[in-house]
């Protein structure tokens, strides 16, 4: 079993749960959930942009513990402050250390600023949740969806007015899943099997592959801003970047740095 399965297998106990203590009316009667969706793909497409989608991140499955006692309030601020064209928080608690009171808070704290629920969503009430809790995209992963699931989630949660992120790791995902409710294709560099890999060589390979009408990002295992300069002269228009920053004593700072080393 791959390290994806377990987490996938995980989560489906983790909804089951989530569905016995909260329905779907509870969620739609939220704070948030009637909130305007603030777009992550006009964000990337801005003159001024930076293009960077800065995660949120205490720990991962290939790097364990990442930096475990990073704030989240003053974290986001921070990347907002810097030049974040979006922020991505981690909400899968047991292989990520994420919570949704962190998706809460950086919502509180960051009121204008895109927010990306970034988990390995399967069920459309992890949609409701998303829209609950703050989020305006959430992620789709090819890896671990079939057509027919991509084309009813990413549609329900176009219905609930959130942007969709797909993200893809090969041609044969790009060619498997449905585009008309996607808004922002992204290619993780990292290879979900089993976590590894540390180059951009799937964003180089598959750019030309995915369709035009979208807006392109390229996600993980970029750390120089070379690679930035590289991939944006490509085409793509957005990076997201989580592990670069978390690991320093200030991942705001680290994120200045480079937004003024891609100008």
């Amino acid at each position: 079993m791959t390290i994806l399965d377990q987490i996938i297998e995980n989560k489906k106990i983790e909804i089951a749960r989530a569905k016995e203590k909260v329905t779907i009316e509870e969620l739609t009667n939220s704070v948030y959930f009637n909130k305007k969706t603030i777009s992550l793909k006009s964000s990337l497409l801005a003159d001024n942009s930076s293009g960077i989608i800065s995660e949120f991140k205490r720990k991962s499955p290939s790097k364990g513990e990442i930096n475990m006692g990073a704030g989240i309030a003053e974290t986001t601020m921070g990347y907002t402050k810097a030049g974040a064209a979006g922020i991505s928080i981690l909400t899968d608690a047991v292989f990520f250390g994420g919570f949704k009171e962190d998706l809460l808070i950086a919502r509180e704290s960051n009121p204008s600023t895109p927010l990306l629920r970034k988990d390995f969503m399967i069920d459309e009430y992890q949609i409701y949740e998303a829209k609950a809790w703050g989020a305006d995209v959430i992620l789709l992963i090819a890896a671990n969806l079939e057509t027919d699931e991509i084309e009813t989630l990413s549609k329900k949660a176009h219905e609930l007015g959130l942007e969709v992120l797909l993200e893809v790791h090969n041609q044969e995902e790009i060619n498997k899943s449905p585009m008309q409710n996607v808004d922002i294709v992204g290619v993780n560099n990292r290879n979900l099997k089993n976590f590894a890999e540390n180059n951009v060589n799937a964003s180089i390979e598959l750019f030309n592959l995915i369709p035009n009408d979208k807006v392109q990002i390229s996600e993980s295992c970029i750390s120089k801003p070379d690679t930035v300069k590289q991939l944006r002269k490509m085409g793509y228009k957005g990076f997201l970047m989580g592990e670069n920053f978390m690991k320093t004593s200030n991942p705001a700072k680290a994120l200045e740095e480079l937004v003024e080393l891609i100008k």
